[in-house]
């Protein structure tokens, strides 16, 4: 977990720095939608979700 929080510690330096913050939605849509397929992936929700794509 500290591993994760580094790595999100060193996004948001990099997001900061470089004034990219038009990145943080695309990072954060991407994190919301790879956590949701890895959670619902042997559950009856998971056809659902690979018809939307």
């Amino acid at each position: 977990m500290k591993d994760f929080l580094d790595l999100a510690h060193d996004i948001w330096d990099f997001l900061r720095v470089r004034r990219k913050y038009w990145l943080a939605p695309l990072i954060i849509t991407i994190v919301l939608m790879g956590s949701m397929l890895i959670l619902t992936q042997g559950t009856v929700v998971a056809p659902f979700i690979y018809s939307i794509f």
